[in-house]
């Protein structure tokens, strides 16, 4: 009987895995092209320092069962969040702005063009939908709220980051996607166009227009949608401007690439960084609290926005603990840097460097 059930699960699983949701891993001149970089050794990407996926002292066992198991205060809100519905359709194309969706998802108008940024609006952030779902009031957007998008940038592969839902329906109005090595295969496999999608090594430069420049750049973590890892590039990405420029940081662990790109673009008027569902296991692949406030001096960041929290339980920590302890550690730091703190959907003045944002996280339980 154990083996039958064992069988049939087994079964399910090979089943369930043939959805196109899952992607399709890097071959043929992607791969080839893969194995040239300085980033990708024994068969697989790997950071500028040793990374591994859990800090000494923690198991994978361990790590597993608390996420089951563990009771943690206010992971989930029971409140709903609050948020604004700004009408994306009715802005003008000249206004510099941005607009967070929560977690790492926002998007950008800049110098006449728009920008997406790693959207999730399926309400759901794991390979099996239904099993981490968005926190109430987080998803309030759809395809059908957007305009065409100039450019879609995809910092990594992961579930929170590519969702196969969203960028299916946002499909008719992409005209362009800039991502890391390899991700491409996931967006062919999907059937985007293969010379609309532009996949780049780190520190490589992508001349959009006259008036933009994007640039790739490394970060601390990792990739896959499956159990092989690291078969895709992982980056952050610096967007210039005439006189402005943005650091857009995508998933991360603290490490010496803040400095050096901030040595080598910097200073930036806004840097997003990722804050939030952190695991004191898991310090090496992304920021904790403490490690944001280095890294937003690092990166030479005149104004910073912590991402990655307000929308998915994905760690084990209080739903509102990354805002709260960012505040905190920036106002007791030495020269504390402005925090953008909006609320989903509000309306971000890219250029205002004077614009107030309200802790809107208090009182939501």
């Amino acid at each position: 009987m154990i083996l039958t059930l064992i069988i049939l699960l087994f079964a399910i699983l090979i089943l369930v895995s043939q959805h196109p949701r899952y992607g399709k891993k890097p071959s043929g001149e992607r791969l080839a092209l893969m194995q040239k970089s300085p980033n990708y050794k024994n068969g697989k990407f790997e950071n500028i320092h040793f990374t591994p996926e859990l800090a000494e002292g923690y198991s994978f066992s361990k790590v597993f069962i608390d996420f089951l198991f563990k009771k943690v205060d206010r992971k989930i809100p029971s409140d709903i969040i609050p948020s604004i519905k700004t009408n994306l359709l009715e802005l003008s194309p000249d206004q510099d702005i941005l607009v967070w969706f929560g977690h790492s998802s926002y998007y950008i108008q800049l110098e006449g063009k728009r920008f997406l940024i790693d959207p999730v609006f399926s309400g759901n952030a794991s390979p099996i939908y239904g099993t981490t779902k968005a926190f109430k009031g987080t998803d309030i957007y759809t395809a059908n709220d957007f305009p065409e998008i100039d450019y879609l940038l995809i910092t990594h592969d992961h579930y929170d980051h590519l969702d196969y839902k969203t960028i299916m329906d946002l499909q008719p109005k992409i005209k362009k996607i800039i991502c890391p090595l390899g991700v491409g295969s996931h967006l062919e496999y999907w059937k985007f166009p293969k010379e609309i999608i532009i996949e780049k090594d780190w520190y490589e430069k992508i001349e959009l227009d006259q008036n933009l420049t994007l640039y790739t750049t490394p970060s601390r973590h990792f990739s896959g949608r499956s159990i092989e890892r690291c078969n895709t590039l992982w980056t952050s990405f610096v967007l210039e401007a005439n006189n402005f420029k943005m650091y857009l940081g995508g998933d991360s662990g603290y490490d010496t690439h803040y400095a050096e790109i901030g040595d080598k673009y910097g200073p930036f008027d806004i840097a997003l960084l990722d804050n939030g569902q952190y695991n004191p296991a898991w310090r090496y692949i992304h920021n904790l609290p403490e490690d944001l406030i280095k890294a937003m001096k690092d990166i030479k960041a005149k104004r910073v926005f912590p991402v990655h929290s307000s929308k998915f339980p994905l760690s084990l920590h209080a739903w509102d603990e990354p805002l709260i302890k960012v505040t905190e550690l920036n106002a007791a730091s030495e020269n504390p840097i402005p925090l953008i703190t909006p609320k989903i959907g509000e309306l971000v003045a890219l250029r205002n460097e004077k614009q107030e944002f309200q802790q809107w996280w208090k009182g939501v339980r």
